[in-house]
């Protein structure tokens, strides 16, 4: 990509070196060709062995390309080793852990210290991490000689990998540490504090950084992420910030209007009204009285949803005022017969009751 004459328009230099990257790709891609290659040169790709003499340099000087350099990546890719030269060692990193925590909703609109106790590798006290027996020290690794990497011929490349002996790290321990057995990690158990911001969410994830595994020899440690589970609560039905309250009525209390105190998150209650002919399943607002907005200031808002109850047993008296209470629904009362405007479409509860 990088000599792509699309990349590099008029540029011959970047022209030429395209076409010796190509017919690399071919030689390699190529069985005969690549045995042909060994044996002859670029001679031998190109037709005429025997004509001249072999390339000397092999691929190692292409054109002046740098083999290593242009097909290192995708050898560190695919196959996990590289041909870059020279590279310094990687400082391995410790593993990440997760932690699951369950809270009530209380305790998300409140927020909450949280003790947390888990298991996880921490450095070795008595070494400090090293691996080697407390008086003694590390030795460079005699087969990469400290560089934590080695080469490898391999076909036209050249290829490094991690060293096999020393994992990388340049030196062994030739004196392990009685109490790590040479690993610099132990097992151990980790006791902290997790603070959980007011208005958390269910599923919502923390990250305390640097609290995760050890890492080998003094590298950077992971991170521990703790699950934030939040329990359902059985008077309230969240909706990201807002919480709804589902307040039961009589048939009474909804034609007629009447107010109300509903309970809130944060263990007061508040009046609402209730307005004359309110029907099932109206949502009424009390803003400002939900959850924390996460990171934002605010808060959500109080939905009630009125559920009317239609009672289930009636006393012969109740019947009668009911059943008188359906006809003047539909006639002005007194007996005139004259009609009454119709009736609301939202009349089910009657009609359960009387069937019409």
């Amino acid at each position: 990509m990088k000599h792509h004459p699309d990349r590099n328009a008029g540029n011959k230099e970047a022209e030429a070196k395209f076409k010796k990257i190509n017919q690399a790709y071919e030689t390699l891609s190529d069985a005969k060709k690549r045995r042909l290659y060994d044996q002859f040169g670029e001679a031998g790709v190109s037709g005429a062995a025997g004509a001249g003499r072999p390339h000397p340099e092999g691929f190692a000087d292409f054109g002046g390309v740098d083999m290593g350099e242009m097909f290192g990546d995708v050898f560190e890719q695919f196959f996990g080793v590289g041909a870059r030269r020279g590279g310094g060692r990687r400082a391995a990193r410790g593993a990440d852990l997760k932690y699951e925590v369950e809270i009530g909703l209380e305790e998300a609109f409140k927020g909450i210290e949280k003790p947390v106790a888990f298991a996880r590798v921490s450095r070795c006290g008595a070494c400090r991490g090293t691996g080697a027996r407390p008086g003694t020290g590390l030795k460079r690794c005699p087969t990469c000689r400290g560089a934590g990497r080695v080469q490898y011929a391999q076909g036209f490349f050249s290829l490094s990998q991690v060293c096999p002996d020393c994992g990388g790290q340049g030196d062994v321990v030739e004196h392990p540490c009685p109490d790590c057995g040479g690993r610099g990690r132990v097992r151990s158990q980790a006791r902290l504090t997790v603070k959980i911001p007011p208005g958390i969410y269910d599923g919502a994830t923390l990250r305390v950084a640097g609290e995760g595994d050890a890492a080998p020899r003094g590298g950077e440690p992971g991170d521990l992420f703790v699950l934030v589970r939040v329990k359902a609560d059985p008077r309230f039905e969240r909706n990201e910030d807002d919480l709804i309250y589902e307040k039961p009525l009589g048939i009474a209390e909804a034609a007629l209007g009447v107010a109300v105190d509903v309970p809130t998150v944060d263990g007061t209650s508040a009046s609402i009204k209730i307005p004359p002919g309110s029907q099932h399943g109206t949502m009424l607002r009390l803003r400002e009285r939900g959850m924390p907005r996460l990171n934002h200031r605010g808060r959500g808002d109080l939905l009630v949803r009125l559920k009317v109850e239609v009672p289930r047993h009636l006393t012969d008296r109740q019947r009668i005022l009911l059943e008188e209470f359906s006809r003047t629904l539909h006639h002005d009362g007194e007996g005139s017969g004259v009609p009454a405007k119709d009736p609301p479409e939202d009349s089910g509860i009657f009609k359960k009751l009387f069937g019409h």
